[in-house]
């Protein structure tokens, strides 16, 4: 079946692309891409970048179905430890990979470089769009008609585990809006523990929870980025947690420390909210603790309200360069729609899927032992429905969250807020941003 060219370029990101240094450093431009999405002729090769546990299992899957379609897949770091660097280095040489994984939020830096491949017009992509969670397409299309820069693979619904045990031993009620939470802090405090713990550098955390309250940080029109940290959900998440840190109501220790894993392990910890993947940090992270954890719905700004944020997710790009981009599709799609695929992520990685066949799986339907037999997946399955397709990444995510994080750091420990992190990281932002020749509103 031939393949037709998209009618029209995309608007979104075309003037920052043009005035970029090196932004079509590969050589080709994506549109150019685009027109080459047909069936090649004969066997082709294709090498694939990503760091999910177990890949290489579901890729000889693929390969032993696909005999004209091979796939190579090459291991690294996660995106931001070292694999996000080398895309780029790749990029510019000319010899990046044809797939790689990238996370949700990191997808615009690729974007504004003009590195990744419009899959629109190759067989079966636009067709596939009901087939994945409303807002994850939203991710990968950035809310235009037509458009596809990469397929939807994982996201990150958010939810709140809970110790069941401590709660019901000390009589205190499962918060189910944001007050009722801050109520119980005080609760569980009085029994000489935390209700949770501030993180200072999951500014992505911190980011599920303002998009939870309908805030979004980033917007473009086409032309202009617009950078929103300070916005009115924003500071309304940050003046909540401000006040839970300036009563003691929370720890604010480092995460994804011993001490971290320590404080949920012993009962010091009594709650976390997070994603669908936390499942796994949890029960690694605290053994001791089987059976006496449960997940709830997050708690709701507005008692009755179902809205639920996200933290984390990635997707399968295609680089521009690629001269296989329709292959490249067709396995990028089955990676992340087969019920087969799908299956074997979430057993060997706990990927929790984008697509919306996926969660139906019955691996994701099963009691978990760790959380007291509940189908824990089953609360995350109504989460993922309710996270809203509006929230926008910007192009320069890794520096927003570090100069973000710089600010909560110096907040817990009594130098500034967290709404004062918030506008230090705006600034920050705009000014990067413009140092890129990124057009950007003041």
């Amino acid at each position: 079946m031939r393949i037709t060219k998209r009618a029209a370029t995309v608007a979104l990101l075309t003037a920052a692309t043009v005035a970029m240094t090196g932004c079509s450093a590969a050589g080709t431009s994506s549109d150019s891409a685009d027109a080459a999405c047909e069936p090649a002729e004969g066997k082709v090769e294709l090498t694939f970048t990503s760091w999910i546990p177990g890949i290489e299992e579901v890729v000889d899957v693929w390969n032993k179905a696909n005999p004209d379609i091979q796939v190579a897949v090459q291991t690294g770091p996660n995106g931001n430890g070292g694999t996000y660097a080398n895309f780029f280095n790749q990029l510019e040489a000319g010899n990046a990979p044809d797939l790689g994984q990238i996370e949700y939020d990191a997808l615009p830096n690729f974007r504004v470089q003009d590195g990744l491949v419009n899959l629109a017009s190759c067989d079966g992509v636009m067709d596939a769009k009901a087939d994945f969670v409303d807002w994850t397409w939203g991710q990968v299309s950035f809310n235009e008609d037509d458009a596809a820069y990469a397929i939807p693979q994982d996201s990150g619904p958010m939810a709140m585990f809970y110790r069941a045990d401590l709660f019901e031993a000390n009589g205190i009620a499962i918060p189910t809006t944001w007050e009722e939470y801050a109520v119980a802090a005080e609760q569980v405090r009085a029994t000489g523990a935390y209700i949770t713990n501030f993180s200072q550098s999951d500014i992505n955390q911190f980011a599920g929870l303002v998009w939870q309250a309908g805030g979004t940080w980033f917007g473009n029109d086409g032309t202009d980025w617009n950078v929103d940290l300070t916005g009115d959900e924003s500071i309304m998440v940050a003046d909540y947690w401000q006040d839970l840190i300036d009563r003691d109501l929370v720890s604010t220790q480092p995460a994804w420390t011993t001490e971290w894993d320590n404080a949920y392990n012993t009962g010091a910890a009594w709650t976390w909210n997070s994603a669908a993947w936390g499942a796994n940090s949890i029960a690694s992270g605290a053994p001791d603790t089987a059976g006496k954890w449960a997940v709830a719905a997050s708690p709701q700004w507005e008692a009755g309200d179902e809205a639920s944020g996200n933290w984390g997710g990635s997707s399968t790009a295609v680089f521009t360069g690629s001269k296989h981009p329709y292959e490249a599709a067709q396995f990028a799609l089955w990676l992340n729609s087969s019920s087969e695929s799908l299956t074997m992520l979430n057993e060997s990685a706990n990927l929790y899927p984008a697509a919306k066949e996926g969660l139906n799986l019955p691996v994701l339907k099963e009691g978990v032992e760790f959380y007291g037999d509940q189908p824990i997946y089953d609360v995350f399955a109504e989460a993922s429905g309710q996270v809203s397709s509006d929230f926008v990444w910007g192009p320069t995510m890794t520096q927003t969250y570090n100069d973000v994080s710089d600010g909560f750091k110096a907040a817990v420990s009594g130098n500034g807020t967290l709404a004062d992190a918030l506008s230090t990281g705006q600034s920050a932002t705009v000014k990067a941003l413009q140092a890129q020749s990124i057009p950007v509103k003041e």
